[in-house]
Formats: structure tokens, C-alpha cells, sequence
């Protein structure tokens, strides 16, 4: 029990936190915002007055540290310090949402509710329901976006007080941080949270190496500081003369960030070029930020050669976050690489508390900006039917991915994620091109869809009425919107076919006088050796199942009744006798790499993959490419740790592959005979033309076409079809 001495001293602390929370709020409050923050206060001290930490300490310390983040780290409004102050009320205590919509209103208790949903979620060690957690979590964005930052500030207090948690619980909670957390605090641009986070991720998932850098810059700190503190007087002296109002600070880089340098560039500690950074903020007015900036480039590179390549201009085109700076790379004293980063007061604050500092700064604009990042994310949830760790990995892509600025015909500047493609940009504008792309330029010139684009590039994109996705699009695309997009018009397009299949079969059955019902689709479905009934008809829509297909199937079913009354009401053994093996090395091929290679390996134990699951290649020292499921309990594990020996894996369905073939022709020269064979083919739906070669001497042509089909019965019936044009002589394969 506590001493009345000691609880006298709690409530002290409790008193002083409460007055430091008023006192450090980055927004204004008036009268009405404290009066609601007190109540808030005071409700959470009552309903926690008897939890204690695992630490000793009283729980109400824990929110009280949320709310100061909001308030100061984060810059939040009043409402949002009051939810941060009851975030766990809910959840752990007597008070119920009812009471807080009854005390605070629908705001607060929205907020709170979103909080309290979250944290339900968090339990499961299951890497595939982490990610549907994940998924769960973000669709209360739909709610208040107040909810995911809050939860952020609760997630950096948690990392900071870790220190009396088991093991194995802080190394869950620290790669879930770094996993899920680190990213989204990068996107909604809390940098100093990200930083943060990311370097205390890595104290608990590799403290070793966490420790040994650590010590590093600290031997190096008084080297670094008198480096730092000569390079900076330089530009002091010039900036002075100039009389210039401005602070400069030197900042070593984060651990977690010479850690990912080290890693990625395979060197050591003292082969990091620019372990450190200074930062210049400057006094401006509005109208003069752009000028002055440019002005102290222009001083800083009188005395220090830049380097070219690591221009980072942040001010002409901001990010999408808000962020604004010039990032220059010079060549400091004694050879080394120092980055300078150049920020007014205002970029700096944008810097430091993300968006919340656009409401200061826009006077309600800056919401905006939050309800148009809020859509975008949204846009990314809207196709239900993506697998949840798809959408984590996806969603991951794009938030930690940098950005490239690129212009519309008309010149506007469209921000993308690096590694975008024309079909990415087609989608950013608007679902309905996406969708009616056909084909792209790149600065007036024709390129392929899959054509990376770079900074400054100029798109345009060439729609057409009767253009859709194709399965190819999925390879082209690399934002999570256009690959949802394509996702669900892909998955339309598969039911459209197979209602026309259906109907087909339908009629194809009456023909052989074989009654179409369910027991008879069943029968198709294993005879076809298909997963579902949607296969079948699909199949049979795109002609893959054709007559000749269907009369085997009459056949068998015949001779299964002649067998059926020999054995005397023995079952029939169409049903049973299925080899597995025979199905999974007929339809299901696995493919590596976005060549889609086929490549040796071995399924892993841990997971046991079969055909048609969603899995990944590892690839392992000794035992070559081991194959995991996505859903793989080692999955993040292996995902975070070990990225470069990750290699994209997937089923193939045999029978939906596509092949190339060359078809060869000869005839009579005639006008409008090209046009005749390019017509024929393009009518036929399901033929895509590569390559075509047409060679025409002393009145006789000879033809060359390359096409791609998905099976032998198409390329027939085109074979067939070609032969009848006027002029064509001889239709043959090469």
C-alpha cells in the first residue's frame, strides 16, 4: 500500500502534469476549450484512480503523456486533447460511450469510440488478421481522422514506456510500430514522430544493434559538434552580413535511418556519408519565403560545392503531405558530405506538426488537406474484395513511397508515388480514364503502360470507348487505387463473360439432351477439374471449353451410367478417383518474379501453401526459394527484416495463360487486304495482335502476324476465319 505521504506526492504530480498541458498546447485555447479539457481531465482521473501501470506508476500518467503529444508534438485542437485525455475510459473502465456522448458530445465520444475500436483489435497475434486489423482500423478514418493520430500518440507514448514489458511483448509491440505505425506517422507528416518511433522500433527488435550505434554517435558527438559548429560559422558570417533573421541547429540522422543506410549500401558505421544534417529556419513574410530561400541556396553553395543529383526542391512543388524545404547536399571541410536542409519559421512548423500546423497557417484550409488525404485513403479501402495482407503490403508501398511530380497536358502538377506508371497517372485523375485507357505519351512521345515515370514528365493519356483492363494491367499499375480499380472491372468482366458462358452451356447441354441443373454443374466442375462454377461458365464464355470438350464430358457421363449399373449401385468413381497431384501439376503452375519465371523451389513448413493460395518466394541461403504463404506466421518477419530476398510468387491456372503464335500468309497483293486480316482479328475478342510483318514482290504477298491467344481452339477458329478473306491463299503456323 502507498503512504498518504506518497499519494499526496502522485496527486501533486498529477496537478503539475495537468497545468504543463495547458501550458505547452501549440493552439490557442480559450476559456470554452479549457473548460472542456478540465472536465475531461477530471473524468479520467475518477475513472482511473484505482489502475496502476505495469511500471508502479498511476495509469492516469499514461493518458495525460497522449494528451501533451496531441497538444504539443501533434499541435491538436481542444476536442481532440480532451479524446486523447479518455481515450481509455471506454475500455477499461465503468464509464460507458453513453456516458461520454452525454458529458462531451458526439465529436468527442466519436473519437473516443474509434479509439476504443482499435484497441479491441490489437489482441491477435495472427499476421493475416493483424493486417485486417490494420485494414479495420483505417476504416474508422471514416469516423474522424482525429482517431488515427490520436492512436499514434498513443502508440509513441507506449514505445517510450516499454521498458518493464516482457520480451517477446515488446518486440511484437515494436515491429508492429515499425510495421504499421512508422508509416502512417510519415504520411500524415509527423517526421519528428516517424523518426522517433522508427528509432525506438529498432531498440526493441534489434537492441544490439540499436545499442552499438547509439554508442557510436556518442563517441563521435564532440568530433561531430566542432565539425558541425566550423561549417556552420562560415555561413553564419555571410548570412550575418546579409542581416538576416535566422537560427541554425546540427542534427545528427536518426539511428534508424543509418541503420537502413548501412544495410542498404552494405557498409559501416563510418561509411555513412551524411550522418548529419543542418537545418537553417528564417524569419520571412509570406510573400518574400520563396526569395529568401533561394538566397541562403546561393550563400550556402558560395562556400560549398553542391552536389547535383541531391537537389530536393520541397518549395516549388510541396509534398503531398504539406512538407516545404530546399534539401542540398555539399561537400563540407575535409571532404565530407553535409546535408542542408532550408526551411522558413512557417515550413518548419509544417514540418514539425504536419497538417495541424495547415490549420494555423490557412485558416481552415488546411482541413482540406486532411479531407483530401482522408479520400485518398478511402479510395484504397473501397474494394472490399483485396486479400487484407495484400492491402497492408500495398498500402505500405504507398506510404512510405517517395514522391515524383509530374504535369497534365494542361500543365497542372500531379503528385504520384516513385515507381508510378502512365496507368497509375490515368487512374489519379479520374476511375472513369483509368478504366478507358488505351494507350500513353510521355513528353509527345508513345510509350508502353508499364513505362516508369520521372519527375518532370509530361502525360497524356489516350482513351477510347471500347478500351478495359486486362489482366497485364495489374504488372503496369503500382498505386493501390488503380490496382483496385482494375481489380473489381477485372472481376465484372470475368462475371459478364461467365452470364454469357452460362447461357451458352445451357444451350450446348439441351443439344446432347443432358438436363442443365446443379447436379449437372457439379459433374462439369470436377470433370474440368475447376475450382468453382463461375470457372466453368467463364471458360465456356471465352471458348476454352468448347464443343468437342463438352462431348468428352457426354461421353464419360455415359459410360459412368454403364459402369454405375455394372457395379450394381457401386458409387460412380468420377467423384472420387481425382488425382490432386494430376490437378496441380496440370492447372496450377507457380511463377516467380514479374517475368513470372519458373523457377525450382520448395513449399515451406511453417505455412504448408497449396495451389491458388496467395504466397511469396523467400529466398533462403542454403535451401534455394522456399515458398510462404502471404498470411505466414513468419511473413513480417521475413517481409521487414529480410525485403531484398523477397521475390513475388504466384499460381498460375494453366488454362488461363496466354501464348504467342505466329501465323503465316500468302496470297494475292490486293488494296484493303491488310486492313481485312487486322480487322478479322481485332473482331475477335479474345486475340491480341503483337507483331505484324507484311512483305509484298511482283504482285504475291507473304505475311507474318504475331498473336497472343489463351489456347489452341481460338487460334483455330481465327486460322479459319483468315482463309475466307478474298486474296489469301494459304493460312499456316509457323
Amino acid at each position: 500500500m502507498m503512504t498518504e505521504a506518497a499519494i499526496e506526492k502522485e496527486n501533486k504530480d498529477i496537478a503539475q502534469q495537468y497545468k504543463e498541458l495547458l501550458r505547452i498546447s501549440y493552439q490557442t485555447l480559450s476559456e470554452e476549450d479549457k473548460k472542456l479539457i478540465r472536465q475531461a481531465f477530471d473524468v479520467a482521473v475518477d475513472a482511473h484512480k484505482d489502475q496502476r501501470r505495469k511500471s508502479g506508476e498511476a495509469y492516469i500518467f499514461h493518458p495525460i503523456a497522449v494528451a501533451k503529444i496531441v497538444a504539443s508534438e501533434i499541435g491538436l485542437d481542444a476536442t481532440s486533447i480532451a479524446a486523447a485525455l479518455l481515450h481509455d475510459v471506454v475500455e477499461d473502465t465503468t464509464y460507458s460511450l453513453e456516458d461520454i456522448k452525454r458529458l462531451f458530445g458526439d465529436t468527442v465520444a466519436r473519437i473516443v469510440d474509434g479509439l476504443t475500436k482499435i484497441s479491441h483489435l490489437e489482441h491477435d497475434k495472427d499476421v493475416s488478421l493483424q493486417a485486417e486489423n490494420f485494414r479495420k482500423m483505417l476504416l474508422t478514418l471514416n469516423d474522424d481522422v482525429r482517431v488515427i493520430i490520436i492512436k499514434i500518440a498513443d502508440r509513441l507514448h507506449n514505445m517510450q514506456t516499454m521498458d518493464s514489458m516482457r520480451t517477446d511483448k515488446q518486440e511484437k509491440i515494436a515491429s508492429e510500430t515499425l510495421y504499421i505505425y512508422a508509416p502512417l506517422a510519415h504520411r500524415i507528416g509527423l517526421y519528428n514522430i516517424k523518426t522517433e518511433l522508427e528509432d525506438l522500433g529498432l531498440k526493441y527488435t534489434e537492441p544490439e544493434v540499436y545499442n552499438e550505434i547509439l554508442q557510436k554517435i556518442r563517441e563521435s558527438k564532440e568530433e561531430q559538434d566542432k565539425y558541425i559548429g566550423e561549417f556552420t560559422q562560415v555561413i553564419k558570417d555571410s548570412l550575418d552580413r546579409e542581416q538576416m533573421q535566422y537560427t541554425i541547429k546540427g542534427r545528427p540522422k536518426s539511428i534508424y535511418s543509418i541503420r537502413r543506410k548501412m544495410k542498404n549500401q552494405n557498409v559501416g558505421f563510418d561509411e555513412v556519408y551524411d550522418k548529419f544534417a543542418v537545418r537553417i529556419i528564417y524569419k520571412s513574410e509570406p510573400s518574400n519565403e520563396k526569395f529568401l530561400a533561394w538566397k541562403i541556396y546561393s550563400i550556402v553553395t558560395d562556400h560549398f560545392r553542391p552536389n547535383p543529383t541531391r537537389l530536393r526542391d520541397w518549395i516549388s512543388s510541396p509534398k503531398s503531405t504539406g512538407y516545404e524545404a530546399l534539401h542540398i547536399t555539399v561537400m563540407g571541410p575535409k571532404g565530407r558530405w553535409v546535408e542542408v536542409q532550408i526551411r522558413s519559421e512557417r515550413m518548419n512548423e509544417i514540418a514539425e506538426k504536419g497538417y495541424a500546423a495547415h490549420y494555423k497557417y490557412k485558416q481552415g484550409n488546411g482541413e482540406d488537406g486532411l479531407e483530401e488525404w482522408v479520400n485518398k485513403l478511402q479510395e484504397a479501402l473501397e474494394n472490399s474484395e483485396v486479400n487484407a495482407v495484400d492491402f497492408v503490403e500495398q498500402f505500405k508501398l504507398n506510404l512510405y513511397s517517395k514522391e515524383i511530380f509530374v504535369f497534365t497536358p494542361q500543365g497542372e502538377l500531379k503528385s504520384l508515388p516513385k515507381g508510378a506508371t502512365p496507368l497509375d497517372f490515368a487512374f489519379s485523375i479520374h476511375t472513369e480514364v483509368g478504366l478507358r485507357t488505351r494507350g500513353a505519351r510521355l513528353n509527345g512521345k508513345l510509350v508502353p503502360l508499364s513505362t516508369t515515370l520521372n519527375s518532370g514528365d509530361q502525360v497524356e493519356i489516350i482513351t477510347s470507348e471500347k478500351a478495359k483492363p486486362n489482366s497485364n494491367w495489374l504488372d503496369y499499375a503500382t498505386t493501390a487505387r488503380a490496382r483496385a480499380k482494375i481489380k473489381s472491372s477485372l472481376k465484372e468482366e470475368k462475371k459478364n463473360i461467365a452470364e454469357e458462358g452460362k447461357a451458352i452451356l445451357a444451350r450446348k447441354l439441351r443439344a446432347q439432351k443432358i438436363p442443365f441443373n446443379e447436379k449437372t454443374v457439379n459433374e462439369l466442375v470436377i470433370f474440368f477439374k475447376l475450382k468453382t462454377s463461375l470457372d466453368l461458365f467463364y471458360r465456356v464464355g471465352v471458348g476454352t471449353i468448347d464443343n468437342q470438350k463438352l462431348k468428352d464430358y457426354a461421353a464419360s457421363r455415359s459410360n459412368a451410367l454403364v459402369s454405375f449399373f455394372k457395379s450394381k449401385m457401386r458409387k460412380s468413381p468420377l467423384v472420387e478417383d481425382i488425382d490432386r497431384d494430376e490437378i496441380t501439376a496440370k492447372y496450377d503452375q507457380l511463377v516467380f518474379g514479374r517475368d513470372e519465371e519458373v523457377l525450382d523451389y520448395k513449399l515451406a513448413n511453417c505455412c504448408n501453401p497449396i495451389p491458388g493460395d496467395n504466397v511469396f518466394g523467400f529466398i533462403t541461403v542454403s535451401e534455394g526459394i522456399k515458398v510462404h504463404k502471404k498470411d505466414c506466421p513468419n511473413a513480417i518477419q521475413l517481409q521487414s527484416n529480410f525485403a531484398y530476398r523477397i521475390i513475388q510468387a504466384k499460381w498460375k491456372d494453366s488454362t488461363q495463360e496466354e501464348f504467342k503464335a505466329v501465323i503465316k500468309l500468302t496470297g494475292i497483293d490486293n488494296i484493303g487486304l491488310v486492313n481485312d486480316v487486322t480487322k478479322e482479328i481485332s473482331n475477335n475478342m479474345n486475340v491480341n495482335i503483337k507483331n505484324i510483318n507484311f512483305d509484298s514482290s511482283d504482285g504475291i504477298f507473304t505475311g507474318r502476324i504475331t498473336v497472343v491467344v489463351k489456347n489452341n481452339s481460338i487460334l483455330k477458329k481465327l486460322m479459319e476465319h483468315l482463309k475466307k478473306i478474298n486474296g489469301i491463299d494459304k493460312v499456316s503456323r509457323e
